[in-house]
């Protein structure tokens, strides 16, 4: 099994920024850094979303409405995810989820890439006033 945990969460106010953290851990048999691993978010009402997502070897993906203000990486070293998000708009204001795809099968970050074979913590909540 995996077990990731989210941190970094807040409020912050329009334009602002914040880092979320994704601490992952795993049992035996499972090698993290083979792995797709990403964001999602989920706001009130509203279906998940996925936000960015970064595969084994480096390569991103990132939700048109995000792109060029996030940006997802990965230290392998220390089985950690993280999401820099810059220019926060009010529309940002989520629950956003940490996840990773043990698979090796999606396309990392295209669709719900987490849904299906993923592993998922308990997500940190972003607020953004205007």
């Amino acid at each position: 099994a995996v077990h990731l945990a989210e941190s970094g969460g807040g409020s912050v106010e329009g334009g602002g920024s914040l880092r979320l953290s994704c601490a992952a851990s795993a049992t035996s048999g499972y090698t993290l850094s083979n792995y797709c691993m990403g964001w999602f978010r989920q706001a009130p009402g509203k279906e998940r979303e996925g936000v960015a997502a970064i595969d084994s070897d480096g390569t991103t993906n990132y939700a048109h409405s995000v792109r060029v203000r996030f940006t997802v990486s990965r230290d392998n070293s220390k089985n950690t995810l993280y999401l820099q998000m810059n220019s926060l708009k009010p529309e940002d204001t989520a629950m956003y989820y940490c996840a990773v795809d043990v698979s090796g099968l999606v396309y990392c970050g295209g669709g719900t890439w987490w849904a299906r074979n993923g592993y998922w913590g308990q997500g940190t909540q972003v607020t953004v006033s205007s």
